[in-house]
């Protein structure tokens, strides 16, 4: 569940997140829940009292029954839900693959043939490295800048991580229309603090990112000495693009990352790229406007384009395209990336197999091709209704709550009522199907196969630019197990993948399904008016429309829980990110409260009877306890707070919880207790 306040750069990113990391090992949360019942007292912990830690007292059994399985890194509740969507996309792929009399160029035949490429192994491993032996040696000709230029153009089209990012998105302040975006990139390891931070665990992840390196470019031809040397020559560069990179929490912050440059004006700042021959290698005209989000990365970035060798350069793209092609490879260079990306950094200690391998890769290229089979088979039209339900209960429940907020006043909480009326909802699968007409897929190479569905993407994301936005588009699959909120469209988007048990279940008590996915339905909701979300008007223009002293008034509220995060402790020394997580928290404690809210409305001339010894309150907040489950590798719990913007599943129950004292009252929780805060330390926002 996340805002995408930034969701050009999640679009653009999005393709390649999900055929690189994904065809390694899942890092993102997926789990399978144990027992039938939607709150099962035996996943509970009753020996640990409510108030002292509310998440091992509602998933302490739990925790313990399940530890992470050889192939993950962690393992969460959302796991369930991924896996049982999983079960129903190898069904369906697996019948396409089998399909002899599919009609030619429909989905069903390039879903078939995608995935039958895919799960052919055997020809995968006799080719090696053969299929990006062309393009090794193009790289290994460059003779000039000019060569170096085109072929920077030409990873960016085939999504290849070069230097910096450019893409299409929403203009934040013109957000009917989609223009040219340029992003700071081009880094190896995962965040630009990896080369800098000299805790003991990160030095040792350089020596071993220097190692791995190495490794893959000896698996792509170079001998030892060679291969260690070009490894040092990546690692420099490298540093000096992280070195003039913003942080992640920089990145969260719309108005600096907003800077709205013309052609002239672009080619001013970084007047060492020939932009108009890149245009060109693009294959797109001149954008009219380009929004440069790091100007100051850009400018250094282009300036290293001249000041570092070209032989240097050469190094630095052969390593990025050995390791974006290697999850396609054969095996050695399959194994050796999972060595790092997989274990090194999550501690998973096996790969995924095949079948879940192309899965993922298929969903992320043929997305909507795929979920239109998907939800044929899983999303009914009763559950859909009945999910828009809810989401128009929690906004009147949202209404309701900014109408009696004592820190706003009246002109703003009229635009803020304004604003949430406005907010767009899609929920299941689009309205309009993604058009594959135009991608060619055969049986005769998935690798192919993958070249041609990654430049397809890319020309379809390049033609947006300088055209009126699409608000009928989907960032995210219908199988996704996740949720979203875009500020620039202002709209709330519920895959159909979410949409069942834990989140959703047509047959639990409304206690389970309020505080299950209707509190992720709060959760969107206040992402339209937490710390970023809140820049953004009802239009979705990056726009001030909040009064100097309600936005005083907002931070100090918001403040308060930035402090509360950065109090909490994930592995050793290392502490969670207040203010890096703190659109997520606010968005949780907002939404977990709009949730009881609408659960009490519900309740209203009802009388309903505990289940399981449990009243609604009480089943209220253990429905959102048990989908934050989660037992973390300790790579994998660093890897979350360094550069995650959600807060480990953990203190997504604790940290919004102790806030409300509708919990309190919920467990008889007393003064003396861990969770307890006193009321004035207490955060409370929407």
């Amino acid at each position: 569940m996340k805002s995408v306040s930034r969701a050009s750069v999640k679009v653009l990113l999005l393709m390649l997140a999900l055929v690189v990391l994904s065809a390694c090992s899942k890092t993102k949360n997926e789990t399978k829940v144990a027992g039938s019942k939607p709150v099962d007292p035996a996943n509970m912990d009753t020996t640990v009292a409510p108030g002292k830690d509310f998440f091992r007292y509602a998933n302490g059994a739990w925790l313990e029954k399940n530890p992470v399985p050889a192939a993950y890194g962690s393992w969460t509740s959302f796991h369930v839900l991924d896996k049982q969507n999983d079960e129903v996309l190898h069904e369906i792929l697996e019948a396409a693959a089998k399909n002899a009399n599919a009609p030619r160029g429909s989905n069903l035949q390039k879903i078939g043939d995608f995935y039958a490429t895919g799960m052919d192994s055997a020809k995968i491993e006799a080719e090696g490295i053969t299929p990006i032996a062309a393009d090794l040696a193009r790289v290994a000709a460059l003779q000039t800048p000019d060569e170096l230029q085109k072929e920077i153009a030409w990873f960016h089209q085939h999504t290849v991580p070069a230097i910096f990012n450019f893409f299409s998105g929403d203009d934040d302040k013109n957000s009917t229309q989609v223009i040219a975006q340029i992003y700071q990139g081009g880094l190896g390891l995962p965040d630009r603090d990896y080369y800098f931070n000299q805790d003991e665990r990160t030095q040792k992840i350089r020596e071993d990112y220097l190692k791995h390196v190495a490794a893959m470019l000896r698996l792509a031809g170079d001998d030892s000495v060679t291969a260690a040397a070009s490894a040092r020559t990546v690692m420099a560069i490298e540093k000096q693009l992280a070195q003039a990179s913003s942080t992640n929490v920089e990145l969260r912050d719309s108005e600096k990352n907003y800077n709205k440059l013309t052609p002239e004006k672009l080619a001013a700042l970084a007047p060492e790229v020939n932009w108009k021959n890149y245009y060109a290698n693009l294959g797109i005209a001149a954008p009219k406007e380009i929004n440069v989000g790091q100007p100051k990365f850009m400018q250094a970035a282009a300036k290293m384009l001249k000041t570092a060798p070209l032989t240097d350069w050469k190094i630095y793209l052969r390593w990025h395209l050995v390791s974006n092609a290697a999850p396609f490879l054969s095996s050695p260079f399959v194994n050796e990336n999972f060595k790092f990306y997989g274990t090194t950094l999550t501690g998973a200690k096996e790969l995924q197999p095949r079948w879940r391998r192309v899965k993922d890769v298929t969903d992320g290229l043929l997305g909507e091709a795929l979920g239109e089979l998907f939800v044929a088979k899983k999303f009914s039209p009763e559950a859909k209704t009945r999910a828009k339900e809810m989401v128009n209960n929690l906004i009147a429940a949202y209404r309701a709550r900014i109408l009696r907020l004592d820190w706003m006043d009246d002109a703003t909480c009229q635009a803020a009522l304004h604003k949430l009326s406005t907010f767009g909802v899609k929920i299941g699968y689009p309205d309009v199907w993604r058009d594959y007409s135009a991608l060619e897929i055969d049986r005769a190479s998935y690798f192919e196969n993958l070249k041609r569905a990654t430049l397809f993407e890319t020309r379809r994301q390049l033609s947006k630019i300088d055209k009126p936005v699409d608000r009928n588009e989907w960032i995210m699959t219908p199988p996704t197990v996740n949720a979203y909120y875009r500020s620039t469209r202002n709209e709330i988007v519920f895959p159909a993948g979410v949409l069942q048990p834990p989140f959703f279940d047509a047959n639990a008590d409304d206690a389970v399904n309020y505080g299950g996915i209707g509190a992720v339905i709060g959760h969107e909701l206040t992402h339209g008016f937490d710390d970023e979300g809140s820049k953004y008007d009802a239009e979705g223009n990056l726009k001030s429309w909040w009064s100097p002293e309600v936005r005083k008034n907002f931070e100090e509220r918001a403040q308060m829980v930035v402090e509360q995060f950065n109090n909490f402790l994930a592995i050793d020394t290392l502490h969670v990110n207040g203010k890096l997580t703190l659109g997520e928290n606010i968005a949780d404690l907002g939404g977990l409260s709009i949730a009881y809210e609408g659960l009490m409305k519900a309740l209203e001339n009802k009388k309903v009877q505990p289940i399981d010894g449990f009243t609604p309150e009480q089943r209220f907040f253990l429905s959102w306890a048990q989908i934050w489950r989660v037992n973390y590798r300790p790579e994998s719990m660093r890897l979350q707070v360094l550069t995650n913007v959600h807060a480990p599943g953990n203190f997504r129950v604790l940290g919004p919880l102790a806030n409300m004292p509708e919990f309190y009252l919920a467990f008889s929780v007393s003064e003396t207790e861990a969770m307890f805060q006193p009321e004035a330390q207490r955060a409370k926002i929407w």
